[in-house]
């Protein structure tokens, strides 16, 4: 099985701070992985390597088959997918959500005179459709909710039919009901074929859509944990990934996590 990604050794350095230490981490082609750990972790500054934005200050890293410094970068971005509020503020507000999901294919944000063939606007449909965000196809992005808004990104996405799609915190700020609806779009991305290879970071195991297949733990730029998900999200790894003595649970490939009771040890 082909790598969609390797790092080996990876470090991220800034004045003052090492964000990422010695980061070694490999992802195939048909993985879905989840990147866990709490704030200053160092998942923003990963996700930044593995979307080609940011070099490291040492390390090596692969992306698509191509060595990170000896590849042009603006090529291999646009074989990317990246979801995130970064992308949401340069949306305007009066765009409808069909051309906020359509313009991704010449990669700008807000319709101007582009020309856009058949094909794109058919793409288009069916990426709002398998999101299940069709019937807001005339709406403006700006009357969206939150939840409306981050179905949207996620098409979007998907438009140039991405390789690799990162999905940066997607449950952050959603009432429970807009986020069970988007943890029902992304089971449904993530148990079909032909999907990308899916990176997504959480602070809560609530937000790993079932079929999601590995996990990542980081804590202070290190790595804690990886593996299938089976068998490394545990209360022993959660708990050393947020610095606390947790209880994990699972039920139909969902997951909680609560702080252990004083006195009993986490299970």
């Amino acid at each position: 099985m082909r790598a969609a990604f390797e790092l080996s050794k990876v470090t991220v350095v800034r004045p003052g701070k090492v964000l990422l230490d010695s980061v070694s981490w490999t992802v195939d082609e048909g993985e879905r992985w989840v990147i866990l750990g709490p704030n200053g972790a160092g998942k923003t500054t990963l996700m930044q390597i593995v979307g080609a934005n940011l070099h490291p200050s040492s390390g090596k890293v692969r992306i698509l088959g191509h060595r990170l410094g000896k590849v042009d970068v603006f090529d291999l971005r646009t074989r990317i997918g990246h979801t995130s509020t970064t992308v949401a503020d340069r949306i305007p507000p009066t765009e409808s959500v069909r051309d906020a999901v359509l313009s991704a294919a010449y990669a700008v944000t807000g319709r101007w005179q582009e020309h856009y063939e058949p094909a794109d606007e058919a793409r288009a449909d069916q990426m709002m459709g398998e999101m299940g965000i069709s019937a807001l196809a005339g709406r403006t992005f700006g009357t969206l909710s939150e939840g409306e808004r981050k179905r949207v990104l996620i098409a979007r996405a998907l438009m140039t039919d991405p390789e690799l799609l990162l999905l940066d915190e997607p449950g952050a700020g959603l009432d429970l009901g807009a986020r069970e609806d988007l943890m029902a779009s992304l089971e449904v991305l993530s148990l079909a074929d032909n999907s990308p290879v899916l990176v997504m970071v959480s602070h809560h195991v609530e937000e790993i859509p079932v079929g999601f297949t590995h996990v990542l733990m980081l804590r202070d730029g290190k790595v804690v944990a990886q593996g299938p998900i089976e068998s490394t999200l545990t209360a022993q790894s959660l708990g050393a990934t947020f610095g606390l003595r947790l209880e994990l649970n699972s039920e139909g490939g969902r997951f909680s996590a609560r702080r252990a009771a004083y006195g009993h040890r986490a299970g």
